[in-house]
């Protein structure tokens, strides 16, 4: 997912501005969202009180199966080899099966919708294991269909997510509920299963799922996606068309490709701080329990002009004076 990328560049920044690491200027490689290459490329760079394993890097491409043998790769290499002493866990596929064995190393799930209510970390003020150390944002997800509200005042929000207890954690459902009966919306549900083998099919399911958003609701809330970011205009057309306005929860990146809005933050750099803040800290001798998880940052407004003029929505000069990231094009849609 492209945000692991944004946030293991900017932990590895941040572990260089700490003096942690000697070199964390790993680029982010175009074309692809893997970190592989990156990782690879701190395992050949960065020198430091810490050190990438060049064979320590995994990931389940999304795939169940991959998923259970890979918990199972590390969790004995943890306890037999012996040769890791912390780790990152992106996501919450990886928060939750790292942070569900007492491992004895630390551990720092990055990059999560909801560390508690997925069940990674017990609350916000105490992650509930020695070892733990998760990130937390306590009423992100509120705050956005809250702004959203405000400035469209819709009656039905459409919300595509996949109805299964971990594809409702990734979106945050219970949130999302939650604020819409305090403020009186309406949600029209529709469940997209993503956890399939092949992606053009899981991408299929949420396209039928969006398209009939469009036509049911007054407004979309996209919630996270591991859809590849050349899909996302084709995705967002059927919102378009049908004139309503769109919000990813995912962040600003998904506005450049043809979301109306969302919550900008001015980089990635205040997460990585942030993180490597936390790692710091234990190296220091603390336990990742004992480090505080509220991370509070400061955001803005990102919108996408083109999308805005295609559903004819002039935003007046008090939303334009909120926002940080405007984008004025949207990229041609990829049909393959």
């Amino acid at each position: 997912f492209s945000n692991y990328q944004q946030t293991l560049a900017q932990t590895a920044r941040g572990l260089e501005k700490l003096g942690l690491i000697d070199n964390g200027q790993v680029s982010i490689p175009e074309g692809t969202e893997s970190t592989s290459s990156m990782w690879l490329w701190l395992a050949d760079h960065a020198r430091g009180r810490i050190t990438f394993l060049r064979d320590g890097h995994y990931s389940a491409e999304w795939d169940a199966v991959a998923r259970k043998n890979i918990r199972e790769a590390i969790i004995e290499r943890v306890r037999e080899r012996r040769d890791v002493d912390m780790i990152i866990a992106m996501g919450t596929w990886s928060g939750l099966d790292m942070c569900s064995e007492d491992l004895g190393i630390p551990v720092f799930s990055m990059s999560v919708t909801d560390a508690v209510n997925a069940g990674i970390v017990k609350s916000a003020e105490d992650s509930g294991k020695d070892n733990v150390h998760a990130q937390l944002e306590p009423g992100r997800f509120r705050r956005q269909i809250s702004m959203f509200h405000e400035i469209f005042h819709f009656k039905k929000l459409g919300v595509p997510f996949e109805d299964t207890p971990e594809g409702r954690n990734t979106a945050a459902m219970d949130e999302i509920e939650q604020t819409a009966k305090d403020l009186g919306i309406e949600l029209v549900l529709r469940s997209a299963p993503l956890d399939l083998p092949d992606p053009k099919e899981a991408f299929k399911n949420l396209m039928r799922c969006v398209t009939e958003l469009s036509r049911e609701a007054d407004a979309i809330y996209l919630t996270y996606t591991s859809t590849p970011m050349e899909k996302i205009p084709e995705l967002m057309a059927p919102v378009i068309d049908a004139g309503i306005p769109s919000f990813a929860q995912a962040g600003p990146q998904l506005v450049e490709y043809g979301v109306l809005m969302s919550l900008a933050q001015a980089s990635f750099a205040d997460i990585g701080m942030f993180e490597a803040e936390a790692m710091a800290a234990v190296i220091a001798g603390k336990k990742p329990r004992e480090v505080s998880q509220i991370f509070e940052p400061e955001l803005g407004l990102a919108i996408n002009l083109k999308t805005a003029m295609r559903i004819g929505w002039n935003p007046p000069l008090e939303i334009l004076a909120a926002v940080d990231e405007i984008y004025q094009q949207i990229p041609a849609a990829d049909h393959d």
